[in-house]
């Protein structure tokens, strides 16, 4: 299968958050080290590599800056190095709870402190010495065994996860990482958490919570026994193994979760390559064959579509759309015109695509009337978190109102009518529009919201007063920005 930057392994970056849930952060200035900041920006953000050495040390480097965390012999710590030294040289000596200490390795000593006050000096681990992992990336990604090169999926009838998929097709390719307590949860696309044993149980639990390692750029997780996820069995179960260690066996990586979409034409059917190569609205239900991966160029911001069949949507003679192109091209991009609840398709011939009487699509339109316009319908996030320009978005402690610049982040759930989707909070509630453009989750009954995808992984938001959901300086939800570009644009 072509890859054309459908599985795209996440670059795992993250913080590091110390015993006063303050985050270590690079300044520019002198690249002094503190752990003031009481959230996770891009100053915050660290990626860890391995030793050039192929040792057992790391080497820590500033996302913001490119430069590498030392610390010298008498403790003086710093974010300078252009080049990684020996004094670059860390290892992570990870702790039960889930927290990490960070040890000089040609030094000893242990790496501290709180506010501007940090140094490499200690002889001892106390509470100064250690650090919470928390992952920047947004968490809400697909799972690939290392070893298998299989995904992990939700089996609804074995009740189970399972890393035995070849392709991330589907909902139930979804994972969602939950932060909590220090530790990481795996939460299915049915919004539950898996076990350790591997069983899939609705409410978090000690069993349910991991501890990040990070091995060669993959992940680990192990559970509260000390060992390790791994796909188990023919088909792959996700439980924790023997073994205390992680081997290839154990490690994972991240992938990108593209839009995977259906459409629904005019007279009311799916779109579909059911029938053969040629992209038809013919069938009644909505299956893998009714199924498109959605991806956006990040310059010219057109989309391609690709089948599960293995191809992308591409124009041919007389402006048909068949899915058999393998490359990605000038052929099978296709520009979004959003219209309310429908959307438009224009290919590169300059022509709308349009559903003709058989129900065959072309690209043959001048103008868009009922033919040319379709139902898009965003399948594989019925649950949604939701990372502005400042943050996460999540509920407000003791308020209806929900904050936009959050280090951590809450769990929506979406629903479907007509080309338009309701959000409704972990309370039970509905989002809704109140006075002056306000934005709030406790809504007896459900308001529609727009889906807009803009942008590569990001999409807008419009509420019904035709204004864009976006964050802003007072950390607040809103309802009212007239363009979809910048603050009103969100990572899902």
């Amino acid at each position: 299968m072509p890859t054309n930057g459908l599985h795209q392994v996440l670059k795992i970056q993250f913080g590091l958050v110390n015993d006063t849930d303050r985050y270590l952060t690079a300044e520019s200035f002198g690249f002094k080290v503190n752990a003031s900041a009481p959230s996770l920006k891009r100053k915050q953000m660290w990626v860890l590599e391995p030793d050039p050495g192929q040792g057992t040390a790391v080497l820590f480097r500033s996302s913001h800056l490119g430069r590498y965390l030392s610390a010298e012999e008498d403790g003086r710590v710093a974010c300078e190095a252009e080049r990684p030294g020996r004094d670059c040289r860390f290892l992570v000596l990870p702790q039960p709870d889930g927290r990490w200490v960070l040890q000089s390795e040609p030094h000893g000593r242990f790496f501290g402190g709180t506010e501007d006050q940090l140094s490499c000096f200690a002889t001892a681990i106390t509470p100064a010495e250690l650090w919470t992992v928390h992952l920047a990336i947004h968490p809400q990604a697909h799972l690939l065994s290392v070893s298998r090169r299989r995904y992990a999926h939700l089996c609804p009838q074995e009740d189970e996860i399972a890393a035995d998929s070849n392709t991330p097709w589907g909902v139930d390719a979804l994972v969602t990482l939950i932060f909590q307590n220090r530790q990481y949860c795996l939460k299915s696309c049915d919004s539950r958490y898996l076990r350790s044993d591997g069983r899939l149980v609705w409410e978090p639990e000690a069993r349910t919570r991991y501890t990040l390692e990070f091995k060669a750029g993959k992940l680990a997780f192990k559970d509260c026994d000390g060992r390790y996820l791994a796909p188990v069995g023919p088909t792959g179960t996700l439980r924790a193994g023997r073994n205390t260690r992680p081997g290839k066996d154990e490690l994972f990586d991240l992938e990108e979760s593209h839009p995977q979409v259906v459409l629904v034409a005019a007279n009311h059917r799916y779109v579909s390559v059911r029938q053969g190569i040629n992209v038809s609205a013919n069938q009644d239900e909505e299956l893998d064959h009714e199924t498109f991966l959605m991806q956006i160029d990040r310059e010219t911001k057109k989309c391609t579509f690709y089948s599960s069949t293995g191809g992308y949507w591409t124009l041919v003679t007389h402006g048909g759309i068949q899915a058999t192109a393998t490359q990605v091209s000038e052929n099978t991009m296709f520009e979004l015109e959003w219209r309310g609840r429908r959307v438009a398709l224009k290919a590169s011939n300059g022509r709308y695509v349009c559903m003709k009487k058989n129900g065959q699509l072309a690209a043959i339109s001048d103008f868009v009337g009922e033919d040319e316009e379709f139902i898009l319908k965003l399948i594989n996030r019925p649950i949604l978190v939701l990372r502005g320009l400042d943050g996460f978005v999540c509920h407000r402690r003791g308020s209806n109102q929900l904050d936009t610049n959050r280090s951590v982040y809450d769990v929506f759930h979406l629903s479907f009518s007509d080309g338009a989707y309701q959000i409704r909070g972990r309370s039970g509630g509905f989002w809704h529009t109140g006075s002056h453009g306000s934005v709030c989750s406790d809504g007896e009954r459900a308001e529609d919201f727009l889906f807009e995808f803009r942008e590569r992984g990001r999409l807008a938001i419009r509420a019904r007063s035709g204004k864009y959901l976006r964050g802003g300086a007072s950390g607040l939800l809103r309802a009212d920005a007239d363009a979809p570009a910048g603050v009103a644009l969100w990572e899902y």
